[in-house]
């Protein structure tokens, strides 16, 4: 009942009427030419605040539809002008309405200052991307990024916390702009130490132009994290609290201060949280059962920073330094019981109980040195060298213990202790160059980097534990040193014609990888005469175009196509055996290969809302993670190239407003189908799947004290994670409040996640003769509150410093480790 009232619920925001009213106007220069690309505001008359934005054409045209009822001014503003208003106008019930005609003028001087209050959208869809905004979304409150992302539009987060997005896997996560190096249980592990208070968005894009990294087969998501861009000193303090099993904190602070020729900023956020975790795992092989059940609870202790410095030198140079991180100290305590059980008469053989206890330390920091060059002609120049490292230390002790069906009686015991630290570091030099050519934009660039990981596993068999007693169980130990290397040039160019907006660009990647794995001594020190070495060296075009029909504004489509690459991750290629616990395997594959996708999408947006889009992707040598059988009983997991993969997907997705009352509706179908082929029988598999997800986010302004309510929800059908485990649907609604206080400077958010609890996810797979049926949930409902305090200036200066400000957020996005480069 509840999934249909919530399918209920979105259905009614999607068919609610887009037929509305609108306003048109132009505007002018002071000799009455029309004004290319000017900002429009459609500013509320009682308190200014801005409700809709718009762009003007070549002609200085512009128009804003779906307006609703009531009196509103309109704002425009452009570089190098005055802003100019409108007067105050009444927009009527079925009444279109043409505002008087705005003459701009140019700026000659600083103007004292103007405060400009307005709020983004929830979600925002563009045509190559949609953005989640999270800085002021009241049910993003005390979650991480993890969290977040399992409740974006089209993004599916599986039992294992693996990516993917629109129905593919392949997901390319950047922080800032920058790639992660990390994939899997890592990249996992790391997103949860991201708080929402460090982050101002979220952006989903599936359809990368060749400015691109290629990587990323399902596409990119980006987290921006916040950046202050007021002039004049400023800041702001905030504070959270979250309980649902255990109570959870969290805190920061930001300080900007920023003038004409300079911009030095910083920030801090700390996290502490303790997180439940209740694991099922039921597995049938040959004649054994094992039913496993695990308890874990998650310790996270977290400090995140971020600071820099941006030097305007003249009016087209910009130079800047940025250094962010982020600190992590993590305990994991898992208690586990196995009841083994003899398949033909259903009793119990012993039962294995194993309470592992892990500490793991995470730590990143990244360093940026970036400059921008920017004139009137349209030439624009940026270079970026960046370096980046993650320290990664690991130690888990697993004790084993075999006890008679009653549990009372031990039977055997082993026990060890896996030492696992990994080092990596990066280093990028990247540059970007783009100018008007041909009536058109063109932009070139190249991009090199270096990645460098060294990964040494000690298994020790421990003889003692109070006080310990181990040695190192050399055949089982491991060191692996994988390093790759890709460079990469691009030229892209986009042309406007008569209703039709051309873009198209061509990307050559050339990847060099090397990985040297190498047994260890007793005393823990690398065996250099057990190197084992492989090689490879391949180059790649990935050509993308895109065409753009855009003749009427109110019924625009668009056609793309790009080629994409996923390249395996370093932990799959260690051909070593990881032994994870007595009756599970792990073991890396050197002949696993990249997975290249080919994607052509169809676009409508309709009257600047209602906006479609059908996909169709192509994916040939998909990674697997397979679970196989190894010495009869026991699981062996590795990932192969699972064949090819088709998938077509249709995302719908609508954003409504009525007077104070907003509202975001996303749907995202998938038709995938698999097919492979590992020997025949039971091993072929050979899947059609159909998927959907529902993703819907309703705020509420409620009287004119500063109170506000949103309530939001996901849902996500049955699926199929990895290729053989088939998922049942799972779904979520969070609800909450904010209040305005201090006069405007603060708020009190109190929100509760998943009210339901039904965030409990089951799943099936029967493979290779192993049949599999896995479950579980987290501490996912909870009551959470924050408090933020915002101090000093919050002023947007005159002409120049909005362009200044402008230009820096350009370069920001520029310099971040090269989104889109």
């Amino acid at each position: 009942m509840r999934k249909l009232l919530m399918f209920l619920v979105s259905a009614g925001a999607l068919i609610t009427s887009i037929q509305a009213q609108k306003i048109s106007g132009i505007v002018k220069d002071q000799q009455g030419k029309g004004l290319e690309k000017t900002t429009v505001s459609l500013l509320r008359a009682k308190d200014s605040v801005a409700v809709k934005f718009g762009a003007t054409d070549k002609l200085g045209i512009y128009t804003i539809i779906a307006v609703e009822p009531g009196k509103y001014l309109v704002s425009v503003t452009t570089v190098g002008h005055l802003p100019a208003y409108s007067p105050l106008f009444e927009v009527s019930a079925g009444a279109d309405f043409s505002v008087p005609e705005l003459t701009m003028k140019k700026a000659e001087k600083i103007l004292e200052g103007v405060s400009v209050s307005s709020k983004k959208p929830m979600v925002e869809v563009k045509a190559d991307k949609t953005i989640l905004n999270v800085e002021g979304t009241i049910n993003a409150t005390g979650n991480d990024a993890l969290e977040l992302l399992r409740k974006s539009p089209g993004v599916l987060v599986d039992k294992d916390e693996n990516l993917s997005l629109a129905g593919k896997n392949g997901v390319q996560v950047y922080v800032d702009g920058k790639p992660t190096p990390l994939s899997g249980a890592d990249l996992a592990a790391y997103l949860k130490t991201l708080q929402s208070s460090q982050i101002e968005a979220i952006e989903i894009i599936t359809n990368p132009s060749a400015k691109y990294d290629a990587a990323g087969n399902a596409g990119i998501i980006n987290i921006k994290l916040k950046k202050n861009k007021a002039f004049g000193t400023n800041g702001s303090v905030n504070a959270g609290y979250n309980i649902g099993i255990y109570p959870k904190y969290n805190g920061g602070f930001s300080l900007n201060h920023r003038n004409k020729k300079i911009n030095v900023f910083g920030n801090y956020n700390y996290n502490k949280s303790n997180n439940d975790n209740v694991f099922k795992l039921y597995r049938e092989q040959l004649d054994t059962i094992f039913d496993q059940k695990s308890s874990m609870l998650f310790k996270n202790n977290s400090h995140g920073f971020k600071g820099g410095v941006d030097y305007f030198a003249t009016n087209k140079s910009t130079f800047g330094i940025l250094v962010n991180g982020n600190i992590a100290d993590n305990e994991l305590a898992s208690d586990s019981r196995t009841p083994i059980i003899y398949k033909p008469t259903g009793v119990t053989n012993r039962v294995l109980v194993a309470n592992n206890r892990s500490a793991m330390e995470r730590n990143n920091v990244n360093v940026n040195l970036n400059y921008r060059y920017a004139d009137t002609a349209g030439r624009e120049l940026n270079l970026d060298a960046d370096y980046g490292f993650f320290n990664i230390r690991s130690n888990q002790l697993q004790p084993n213990y075999y006890y008679d069906p009653s549990g009372n009686t031990l039977l055997s015991q082993a026990m060890y202790r896996f030492v696992s630290p990994t080092d990596i570091d990066i280093y990028t030099l990247k540059g970007d160059y783009e100018q008007n050519f041909k009536k058109g934009r063109l932009g070139i660039g190249f991009k090199t980097s270096f990645i460098n990981t060294e990964n040494n596993f000690g298994r020790f068999n421990v003889q003692q534990l109070k006080p310990e007693v181990k040695t190192l169980d050399v055949p089982r130990s491991n060191q692996f040193n994988y390093s790759e290397n890709i460079n990469a040039v691009y030229v892209n160019y986009n042309k406007q014609l008569k209703g039709v907006m051309l873009q198209f660009g061509i990307r050559v990647e050339n990847t060099n990888s090397t990985g040297d794995s190498y047994g260890l001594n007793p005393d823990g020190s690398v065996n250099k005469s057990s190197k084992q070495t492989f090689e490879r060296k391949y180059t790649d075009v990935f050509p993308s175009a895109a065409v753009s029909f855009n003749k009427n504004p109110m019924n625009q489509w668009g056609i793309s196509y790009s080629r994409r690459i996923d390249r395996p991750a370093y932990q799959d290629l260690n051909p070593f055996e990881f032994k994870l616990d007595e009756y599970t395997f792990m073991k890396g594959n050197t002949r696993l290969r990249p997975q290249y996708t080919n994607i052509i999408s169809l676009t409508n947006t309709y009257k600047y809302k209602l906006t479609t889009k059908l996909s169709y992707s192509h994916v040939v040598d998909i990674f697997t993670q397979l679970v196989d059988t190894a010495e009869k009983s026991k699981s062996f997991m590795t990932k192969q190239n699972l064949a090819t993969q088709d998938v077509l997907n249709l995302n719908i997705s609508y954003p409504f407003m009525y007077k104070s009352y907003t509202a975001f509706v996303n749907f995202s179908g998938n038709y995938s189908h698999y097919k492979a082929d590992f020997g025949g029988g039971n091993r072929v598999v050979d899947l059609d799947v159909i998927s959907f997800n529902i993703f819907m986010q309703h705020s509420l302004k409620i009287g004119k004290k500063g109170w506000t309510a949103e309530a939001s929800g996901w849902y996500n059908s049955p699926s199929i994670w990895a290729g053989t485990f088939e998922s049942k649907a799972l779904w979520s609604a969070d609800a909450g409040v904010q209040k305005t206080i201090f006069k405007g400077q603060g708020n009190i958010k109190v929100s509760v996640t998943d009210i339901f609890f039904t965030q409990k996810w089951k799943g099936e797979s029967n493979f290779a003769g192993q049949k599999l049926i896995a479950s579980g949930y987290q501490e996912s409902r909870q009551l959470r509150t924050s408090l933020t305090w915002r101090f000093g200036s919050n002023t947007v200066k005159g002409a120049r410093q909005r362009k200044l400000a402008s230009e820096e957020e350009a370069r920001r996005t520029q310099s971040s480790g090269g989104i889109g480069q």
